[in-house]
């Protein structure tokens, strides 16, 4: 056998073990996704103050089998008066939850570890039927209790999760304790190192929601390929075989009826009625959608939109789109930044890039966005990569780590699939070319597959051939994505004029649609230098315009989405004069003033808006 031969064997067998192994994984935990529409539920909002308690040595896990240290214990007071405690929650100071600790205490900015959490809610019954305590994210892992007892434990920082809490309530004071541990590993997703500010925390709504005991658990509701209007649903809780289901549409007068399965499930379609107006960016047209089955009753707003590639091109519900993007990560406007979750902190960077920036499309990078981000993005008409943060040189090599972004890709998926805005699932970020990384991300695309048959997949690639100024996408990932997305910074990092970079030529020899992913140049707002300092306003222009003059001579570009709408905070840009731990790659500055390049790419939008 060759040598050749012999790698791609290999190759293929390291595929299937990963893949076979994330799979036992994930039969033998019995993984589920979080409930979706949550907001459209019976729910307890426990947003608010939440008491916390910084514990930078986890003593409350190393040590949690002590009472004076169990912190998830909410004890109040010692059992006599020669016993004493560790903690005291009800003397902690409080914090609005949701919300990070780094981007609103001064003193944990930049802490990476464990904070308690304990909110007290008071019932006055116990709620009928099956409760849940839903989580919109904890970053990074998260302990749950609920009266002292352990009800679950999740890894993964950007994603919703949820837990049976039945049984586990009362009447009067019940205690919830959540221990969020922020520190990362090898072996997390991602990892230590990033090139972004991961913001420790409670980060986004957390909801006892109430459903009966059955329940609609997730539904996904698309237009196929072939005009069907098709709903998947899937039921939760006890007696969940035999169930009537119906997915209803009142404006275009559709009902969809089933009968789930033994494990709960049904797929119903029909023929889309032909008044139905697809969802674009020029035309955000959202339908109120109704699921009911066994008592439970669901509520949402669809779109309904095609997306597929024909050779070169980008096809949104069958006519080329050229995609004028930017990447965004979620950080607030203003200083010091935190967490954007909620609807005000996301209208301001989706509006700016909308509106002002003229785009019609946003990679939302390198993480799950807050629900609100998608929901928004649906309304404004906005198109969305998603993408989880498999970011560099994760251990591509660990099975442990496989079911970890298979678990986050899942939870991801089935949270946003109903978004019409999502025409990308992105499997990672500039990560090295080797056998694991190609097999760990083969398993990821087929498991997306599994979820959701109607996006795209992708992955921002920097493995490229250069040589006399061409450029060629030499990557075996191309061959298992839809569309190639490539990050470049050809005359920022380097030495190369930029008097070089209209003349590099791309070769992209997939054949498929072609995106620049990322391409950008750091600038200080106010800083201003003639001769074109790096990190000047007059650089970062500069760059721009020799990076769009190289970009128009790209003849199979499908679209971009240059680094970044606002400048946002990082741990590895030390540079006291320009950077002081922030990214300064943003078109606009951490308040929103814009510079210089901005308005070179929104120039370059308005003219190709108008062909």
């Amino acid at each position: 056998m060759k040598a050749s031969s012999w790698s791609v064997f290999l190759t293929f067998l390291l595929i299937g073990s990963l893949a076979e192994a994330a799979q036992q994984d994930r039969d033998d935990s019995a993984f589920s996704t979080a409930l979706i529409n949550v907001e459209a539920r019976d729910a307890i909002d426990l947003s608010g103050e939440w008491n916390y308690i910084v514990d930078p040595q986890k003593i409350g896990i190393l040590r949690g089998d002590r009472r004076r240290t169990a912190v998830f214990e909410d004890v109040r007071e010692p059992n006599s008066p020669v016993d004493f405690l560790e903690y005291n929650f009800d003397a902690a100071p409080m914090r609005e939850i949701p919300g990070d600790w780094n981007g609103r205490d001064a003193t944990l900015t930049w802490f990476e570890g464990l904070v308690w959490f304990r909110k007290v809610l008071e019932l006055d019954d116990v709620p009928e039927g099956r409760t849940f305590l839903h989580v919109g994210a904890a970053n990074y892992r998260a302990l749950v209790h609920v009266n002292g007892v352990k009800v679950g434990e999740h890894e993964g920082g950007f994603t919703p999760f949820a837990f049976d809490v039945t049984g586990q309530l009362k009447a009067g004071r019940n205690s919830i304790v959540i221990g969020v541990d922020a520190t990362h590993e090898d072996t997390s997703i991602p990892t230590p190192i990033t090139d972004w500010k991961t913001y420790g925390g409670l980060t986004r709504p957390v909801h006892l929601v109430t459903v009966p005991d059955t329940y609609v658990h997730d539904w996904f509701l698309r237009l196929g390929s072939d005009s069907d209007l098709v709903a998947t649903v899937r039921l939760g809780g006890a007696d969940v075989a035999n169930r009537k289901v119906r997915v209803a549409i009142e404006a275009l007068g559709l009902t969809l009826d089933g009968t789930s399965d033994a494990a709960g499930t049904v797929t119903v379609k029909a023929a889309a009625p032909a008044d139905l107006q697809r969802w674009s960016p020029g035309a955000p047209t959202l339908y109120d959608v109704t699921v009911s089955a066994a008592g439970d009753v669901v509520s949402d707003r669809v779109g309904f939109r095609t997306v597929a590639t024909d050779g070169h091109r980008i096809l949104l519900n069958g006519e080329p789109v050229f995609l004028r993007g930017i990447s965004i990560h979620e950080e607030t406007l203003g200083e010091p930044p935190s967490r954007a979750f909620d609807e005000a902190s996301a209208r301001a960077l989706l509006e700016i890039a909308k509106n002002d920036l003229h785009c019609n499309f946003v990679r939302l990078a390198h993480y799950p966005h807050a629900a609100v981000m998608t929901r928004m993005a649906d309304e404004m008409g906005l198109l969305v990569w998603s993408e989880i943060p498999v970011y560099w040189d994760v251990a591509f090599d660990n099975p442990d780590t496989l079911e970890t972004a298979l678990h986050m890709q899942e939870e991801n998926i089935v949270r946003d699939r109903n978004r019409a805005s999502v025409i990308f699932w992105s499997v990672g970020n500039e990560t090295p070319q080797t056998e694991e990384r190609l097999a760990f991300f083969d398993a990821m695309i087929k498991a997306a597959l599994e979820l959701d048959d109607t996006r795209l997949m992708t992955a921002a690639l920097h493995n490229v051939r250069g040589e006399g100024g061409v450029y060629v996408v030499d990557d075996p990932l191309a061959e298992l994505i839809d569309v190639v997305a490539v990050n470049t910074y050809q005359g920022w990092y380097g030495r190369a004029p930029l008097t070089r970079v209209p003349g590099l030529e791309w070769q992209n020899p997939s054949g498929k649609p072609f995106l620049f992913s990322e391409f950008g140049a750091g600038a200080l707002y106010g800083f201003h230098d003639p001769g074109m300092e790096k990190f000047s306003e007059e650089f970062q222009e500069a760059y721009y315009q020799v990076t769009i003059e190289m970009a128009r001579k790209v003849p199979t570009l499908a679209g971009l989405s240059p680094w970044i709408l606002k400048d946002f905070q990082s741990p590895r840009r030390m540079h006291h004069a320009y950077q002081d731990y922030w990214n300064r790659k943003g078109l606009i500055s951490p308040m929103g003033e814009k510079k210089k390049a901005f308005y070179v790419l929104r120039d370059w939008y308005k003219e190709i808006e108008k062909q």
